[in-house]
């Protein structure tokens, strides 16, 4: 059996967004009176939405839902203007990306970052390829780790069935997120989680290196 679609998480996995993420919430942290965190610790703060993110930035005496509409309003339109600053592929997707495409593997994105922010960031390092479907957090859907957005993407193809799908992403919240979906998993060790966090939750492999990924992709497997 081959893989038929490839689901990627996005920050972190495909693009190292972490130095404009930071900017930006330290932009609203600071316009909310909160002083601004180091950017190292955006690598752990990351990767369950934007909303979470602002609540385990801000001094916990200040999380509070009327200060996380509040950094909102100063983030989005922030890191609408400054998404691309820092923000690059690493090094080798762009070649991953093309050739497990040519051997016939469809793409799919299933990120925590906002739906608006996730298909800007798509279209300007990734609009020569084609996608099934960009899914980011959206208003009155879960998000990851639960496995509701593996489901919406499948949908898009009702030929696919979950041995031919693929989950791939470099935190804890998308090895449950395919775990909870019933799909293979991949942890990546290039983005900003451990390799020791990728390990316990026992996925199908962990690769160093988009080269490696490519392989494991492609690599057929069972009957």
């Amino acid at each position: 059996m081959k893989t038929r679609l490839a689901i990627f998480d996005l920050d972190g996995t495909l693009l190292d967004t972490v130095e404009d993420l930071a900017n930006a919430t330290n932009h609203a942290l600071v316009q909310c009176g909160f002083p601004p965190r180091p950017v190292p610790d955006y690598y752990t703060l990351v990767g369950r939405g934007i909303y979470n993110l602002f609540r385990a930035a801000m001094p916990p005496e200040g999380a509070t839902e009327e200060n996380v509409s509040k950094m909102a309003s100063f983030f989005l339109p922030y890191y609408g203007a400054h998404n691309c600053d820092c923000t690059r592929p690493y090094a080798g997707i762009p070649a991953m990306l093309s050739r497990i495409t040519a051997e016939g593997v469809a793409l799919a994105l299933a990120s925590n970052k906002y739906q608006a922010g996730t298909e800007a960031l798509a279209a300007h390092f990734f609009g020569g390829f084609r996608f099934l479907r960009i899914f980011g957090q959206r208003e009155g859907r879960p998000i990851k780790p639960d496995p509701a957005i593996v489901d919406q993407i499948m949908a898009a193809d009702p030929s696919l069935c979950k041995e031919e799908v693929v989950y791939i992403g470099d935190s804890n919240v998308d090895m449950q997120t395919g775990i909870n979906a019933g799909v293979r998993t991949v942890g990546v060790t290039w983005g900003f989680r451990s390799r020791a966090e990728l390990e316990a939750y026992a996925p199908w492999r962990i690769v160093d290196t988009p080269e490696a990924l490519a392989e494991a992709i492609l690599e057929p497997f069972g009957a």
